[in-house]
């Protein structure tokens, strides 16, 4: 029986196998997408390569294969790989080949979303900037120059598909790829060309010939053969625009993004499953999480304007590569149960039922005798309890129940049976211990701070001379964040009534996205917009003496806009008008004659790299501090360990920080979200939004930065700062991002573990309810029992408590079955810890820690 049981693996791995090994045909009905003549049912996460590294890649993907999904899907970055037309880079995190290679290696398959627009919170949207200044262009739209332009892109990354042989009809990885992104979200702005550009679109794609299917995603009039497709938090009630297209979900949104100023958004596990499992039971095929991992917008490349470094979208595995728990687990499970109906899925269309208000039923029967029937509840409000086939089920409000038999539950979106971990950072001290308290840098393992002056106003030689204001995109081309804005003025006597000492106002109204005025040197306020609005109006009272005075405005962009019809034209920088307005008069030197500077002096003289010139560095016993336009450098070791590194740049302003020349983005912990909005928990049930799940309210958005291990060495590292508003750098603390505890609560009305079914005898097995732990690293065990109890405990991970009745012998129970186990299996049942309270549901909370 062993022997017949390992070849039936072995058989079964060669089959999953066998379409990236050989060429595959890969086309679609309206049920599914076919593979060699099969339909499959397909789960699907993203990740995008370069917000990432190479060196994590393999990883994130193993963790999405133990996670139950079959694709890896990502957008392809056009500005990325073509910063300067016709000049390419597919290097590093950039290696896109590399990163599809990597899937195929795994045994998965790839969805290439070509684009390429691709939104995705992006800078510009994907677009490379020299593409605005195409003369005659036009984006997005029946424009003959972007045409052009973006035909070339799509056929250069085809064609190195092609030569890699990496699609599925050459017997690759990549089953899907999709052209356009979210058009039809904003096609109604582009009158009728958007229908002539869709239709143009569609056939420059097929003409490729991929010898695979594309996509459209939010595009309903998609021209036959491209699949339109549903994005969104719920896709269920989504329908394909013709009865030949199978129900594809390209993005069911994991969580949200962050933005700075913002709170920080988060999706309950139990509404994502959910929805997804909604999607299955109404007809879904292919499903794919945005983001399965989100990662990190390393140097410049968050959009928005005001999206932050992080981009870890609460998804189910961190920003630091890290498996979120329970999100990934619960998810797990459900993947696992929607394959356990997979052939009856597969096999016909569902019939629909009612069980009551708000109470559904979806089969699907195949023939000889295959059965699975989705159960759901939508109300908001109560549990129910349903008779089906005879059998009487329980449903919790706003879930879905999955029976791959029609008759047993394996799994209930509601009911999470995954351990969860508390997940936290953990500084560094000075003899290398860990803390959970922030250590200043000035007592961790560094070497003293060095410091360069950025100078105020013009100090390069390329500046220039115009009359007027400049729109700052037009005029940067986004090479820098940073332009420089400077006016002589002279005040004569007469004028000193008007605008002398603190009488004087200076008034500046930008289009965004930060504006810092000096005036004779000297730095008199600052402005900033917002994720919501970014334009600033900064009116700050200034102090001008008799004769000559300078003005220097420094205009910031927090990364580009990246959606919206026309976001292309959205511009940046002060157009003003610029002001002064005294007691009894007001001058405007909006048309006047300013100089301008694109960047900083530091950029030019590329002082985040220490392989440069070092000679403007200056070390002192005091370290300037709290001033606007200064740099920073250090020296660091690598923590010890393999853990996952962050810096918490609490004490720091606002600016953009490398590590061994490599920039891990911009930081701005001064940045405070609203006090208001957040709770200590979030209700699960009833529809989800972007607001509805908030935490870090009155905190800097975003206060730590992930540093790959990839880009430092054992020792000898060089971290330099870029400080735009002030602050001390000092204080500034390292942290390596680590397990705390493992969790898990598991009521007796859960299901028995998924994985206890055992399809080939279509039975489920009579363990029951169990409270699984396991040490996330080989080589750790169970060491203690932070908290256990069997009765009616209650809180979450790390705060639990007990209810109003608790089992005498729950945690020696617990502690004896786990102590000294690298994982363990505790029974949810009084028959284990007998029975403390009579006539209601038990449940198990345990708290352990692993070392």
């Amino acid at each position: 029986m062993v022997r017949a049981a390992a070849w039936r693996k072995l058989f079964l791995f060669l089959v999953l196998l066998l379409p990236l090994c050989s060429a595959a045909d890969v086309t679609y009905d309206h049920r599914a997408l076919v593979i060699n003549g099969a339909r499959r049912v397909l789960i699907s996460g993203s990740i995008h390569y370069p917000r990432s590294t190479p060196e994590m890649w393999a990883g994130l993907i193993d963790n999405a294969k133990n996670g139950g999904l079959d694709v890896i899907e990502t957008y392809v970055f056009w500005n990325l790989h073509e910063p300067v037309q016709n000049q390419y880079d597919f290097e590093g995190r950039k290696d896109l080949v590399r990163f599809v290679k990597t899937v195929a290696e795994a045994g998965l398959y790839v969805h290439l979303r070509i684009g390429p627009y691709v939104c995705a919170e992006w800078n510009y949207g994907g677009f490379p900037l020299w593409l605005h200044f195409i003369p005659g262009i036009k984006f997005r739209t029946d424009n003959e120059p972007f045409k052009t332009e973006m035909q070339r892109f799509t056929a250069k990354i085809v064609d190195m598909m092609k030569q890699e042989k990496l699609y599925a009809s050459q017997g690759g990885p990549i089953i899907l790829s999709q052209i356009e992104n979210e058009y039809g979200n904003i096609d109604a702005a582009y009158g009728s060309a958007a229908k002539s550009y869709i239709n143009w679109s569609a056939s420059m794609a097929t003409s490729l010939d991929t010898g695979v299917p594309w996509v459209m995603c939010q595009q309903s009039d998609a021209p036959d053969p491209i699949i339109n497709t549903c994005n969104g938090f719920y896709c269920d009630s989504f329908t394909p625009n013709s009865d030949k297209k199978p129900k594809i979900w390209t993005e069911a949104w994991s969580g949200w993004f962050l933005s700075f100023g913002g709170r920080a958004p988060y999706r309950p596990v139990e509404d994502l499953a959910f929805a997804v499992a909604r999607f299955f039971q109404r007809g879904g095929t292919f499903q794919n999480y945005y983001m399965y991992h989100g990662g990190t917008n390393f140097g410049r490349t968050s959009g928005g304007p005001f999206i932050a470094t992080s981009y870890d979208y609460d998804a189910p595995i961190d920003e630091y590569g890290i498996i979120r728990q329970p999100k990934w687990g619960h998810l797990r499970d459900l993947h696992k149960a929607i394959k356990l109906c997979e052939a009856a899925l597969i096999a016909t269309d569902p019939t629909n039922t009612s069980l009551g208000p708000n109470l559904e039923a979806h089969v699907y029967k195949g023939g000889s005798g295959v059965c699975a029937a989705f159960l759901a509840n939508i109300g908001t409000q109560s549990d129910a309890t349903v008779t089906f086939n005879g059998k009487s089920y329980h449903l919790p409000a706003w879930s879905v129940s999955i029976l791959p038999d029609c008759r047993n539950v394996v799994f209930n979106t509601a009911q999470i049976s995954s351990q969860a971990t508390h997940l936290e950072m953990r500084y560094l001290t000075s003899n290398s211990q860990d803390s959970d308290q922030p250590i200043d840098s000035s007592k961790a393992s560094q070497s003293d701070w060095s410091f360069a002056v950025e100078p105020v106003g013009i100090s390069k030689s390329d500046a220039f001379t115009k009359s007027g204001l400049l729109e700052q995109i037009n005029t940067t081309a986004d090479v820098s964040d940073y332009l420089w804005y400077s006016i002589s003025i002279e005040i004569k006597g007469d004028e000193q009534f008007l605008f002398n000492g603190t009488q004087s106002n200076l008034h500046v109204e930008s289009l965004g996205h930060v504006v810092h005025a000096f005036v004779n040197g000297k730095l008199s306020g600052s402005g900033m917009g917002n994720s919501g609005n970014a334009k600033v109006t900064l009116e700050k009272p200034v102090t001008l003496v008799q004769g000559k005075n300078t003005i220097d405005l420094l205009s910031a962009t927090v990364g580009l806009q990246n959606i919206g019809a026309f976001f292309d034209l959205w511009g940046a920088g002060i157009t003003g008008p610029v002001k002064l307005k005294g007691q009894d008069g007001t001058k405007d030197l909006s048309s006047d004659e300013w100089t301008y500077q694109i960047g900083l002096k530091g950029e030019e003289l590329a002082l985040y790299d220490d392989s440069k010139d070092s000679s403007r560095w200056v070390s002192q016993p005091t370290l300037p501090k709290g001033r606007p336009l200064i740099w920073y450098k250090t020296n660091f070791d690598a923590p010890e360990g393999n853990d996952p590194i962050g810096i918490d740049f609490t004490g720091m302003g606002k600016g953009e920080a490398w590590v061994n020349g490599q920039s891990i983005g911009r930081y701005w912990p001064t940045y405070i979200s609203s006090p208001n909005g957040c709770t200590t928990s979030c209700n699960y049930k009833g529809s989800y939004s972007s607001d509805k799940c908030l935490k870090n309210c009155g905190k800097p958005s975003q206060h730590m930065y992930h540093v790959p291990r990839s880009f430092i060495q054992p020792d000898g590292n060089t971290l330099v700062l870029f400080e735009e508003v002030g602050g001390d750098p000092t204080k500034i603390s390292f942290a390596t991002r680590q397990t705390g505890s493992l969790c898990a609560h598991v009521s007796e009305s859960h299901p028995s573990p998924i994985d206890d079914w055992i399809s080939s005898q279509r039975k489920v097995g009579k363990l029951g309810p169990v409270v699984h732990l396991e040490c996330p690293y080989a080589n750790q065990v169970i060491s203690s029992i932070k908290f256990a109890s069997f009765g009616t405990p209650h809180g979450s991970c790390g705060s639990y408590n007990q209810g109003n009745c608790s089992s005498d012998s729950a945690l020696a129970v617990v502690q004896q079955a786990c102590i000294g186990a690298k994982s363990c299996s505790v029974g949810v049942s009084t028959k284990m810890f007998g029975d403390p309270c009579t006539g209601i549901t038990k449940s198990l909370a345990v708290e352990a820690a692993c070392s």
